[in-house]
């Protein structure tokens, strides 16, 4: 059975490594206990080295991510860190294109260029991509089309076998309650079919979905099972140790 992908976004927390440490210490040993589900922490950038074993084993059930990279490997960029360099430390993930980051400035041809180069990696990038609001004339699929195709226009296809989409739409995160997970499923479909018109039926089929925005352990099985997504972005509650972990479990309950 393909196993669940589960995305833990500590964006800029804790505040301590202690915190830290404690928080990976408890989700590492129940993801090493569940048997259909794949865990990824990303966390602030200054804790990775201390998740990652000196031999930079890779567990098959769970990993550390990146928030984020540039889009050369080395140069004159100040303040920047390469995927060549969470590369060698052991990453296996990178988030690129979160709603955070395009606030910030981040535009499409940006994200399309950190895909590229985290691609060449060897690296999974983590895709975001989510329409800001929805109108009831249906511009905003255009919208959220445009957005997937400029994000992916410099992805080699044959490396397209390690991308994974994460569908967030921005009105939904923080929001009380996420998305409908029918209307999930809708448009794990729509995004789907804008990437088999790009990189082919295969290469859609086999590029897993993951839904981002309010979730938590209460409604997290429903938006995998109903939404029929491959798995989820959890930004907060992923900081909440008991929440996770029981979204975990949840997660990895569903047959």
């Amino acid at each position: 059975m393909k196993r669940k992908i589960i995305v833990g976004n500590w964006k800029m927390e804790p505040t301590t490594l202690s915190g830290a440490r404690r928080i990976w210490t408890k989700v590492r040993k129940v993801s090493n206990q569940l048997n259909s589900t794949y865990t990824v922490i990303c966390p602030p950038i200054l804790y990775i080295s201390k998740f990652i074993s000196k031999e930079k084993v890779v567990s098959p059930l769970i990993s550390v991510g990146a928030q984020n990279a540039y889009s050369e490997d080395h140069g004159a960029f100040t303040g920047e860190v390469s995927p060549a360099m969470l590369q060698d430390m052991g990453v296996t993930h990178i988030i690129v294109g979160h709603s955070e980051r395009r606030d910030m400035g981040e535009t499409d041809e940006i994200i399309s260029k950190k895909v590229q180069a985290i691609l060449e990696t060897g690296i999974h990038p983590i895709v975001c991509v989510g329409e800001r609001e929805r109108d009831e004339h249906g511009l905003y699929l255009e919208t959220l089309k445009n957005q997937i195709k400029n994000s992916l226009a410099k992805a080699p296809k044959k490396l397209i076998n390690q991308l994974i989409i994460a569908y967030e739409p921005i009105w939904a995160i923080g929001a009380k309650d996420p998305m409908d997970p029918m209307i999930i499923h809708e448009m794990s479909l729509f995004i789907k079919k804008v990437i088999s018109d790009i990189y082919g039926h295969d290469n859609a089929i086999n590029t897993p979905i993951l839904y981002g925005g309010s979730v938590n352990f209460r409604n997290a099985k429903e938006i995998i099972e109903k939404g029929q997504v491959d798995g989820l972005l959890v930004g907060r509650e992923s900081v909440n140790i008991p929440g996770f972990i029981e979204l975990l479990k949840s997660v990895d309950s569903i047959s």
